[in-house]
């Protein structure tokens, strides 16, 4: 079966840090850009970070720029998406996406084509 699970989330103050992370199983993500993606409570979901397949292309929200640092380690078939000075305006649930993509290409927000079913981020004091 191919799926995505991420892990990581949890309740954190403001100020402080969690890393996420996003394994694969049943496919290798070699082949995949990848994105992660959040929604809060009653709003639509965001793209927050991507990497490209290569890793040498990464994108961030205006949002998390300097504060979140995505990167992968296809040995171990995971993506991560480190989150510093976490505010609670991060608070969400989280998700990540594959899309396969060209060896030099980019990431993007579009046309994903595995989800993981997310893992829940709460900043509060």
């Amino acid at each position: 079966q191919l799926q995505l699970v991420e892990s990581g989330g949890g309740l954190v103050q403001p100020g402080g840090s969690l890393r996420l992370s996003c394994a694969a199983s049943g496919f290798t993500l070699d082949y995949y850009a990848i994105g992660w993606f959040r929604q809060a409570p009653g709003k639509e979901r965001e793209g927050v970070s991507c990497i490209s397949r290569s890793g040498g292309t990464t994108n961030y929200a205006d949002s998390v720029k300097g504060r979140f640092t995505i990167s992968r380690d296809n040995a171990k078939n995971t993506v991560y998406l480190q989150m510093n000075s976490l505010k609670p305006e991060d608070t969400g649930v989280y998700y990540c996406a594959s899309r396969q993509a060209p060896v030099r290409g980019t990431c993007g927000y579009y046309g994903m084509e595995y989800w993981g079913k997310g893992t829940l981020v709460t900043v509060s004091s």
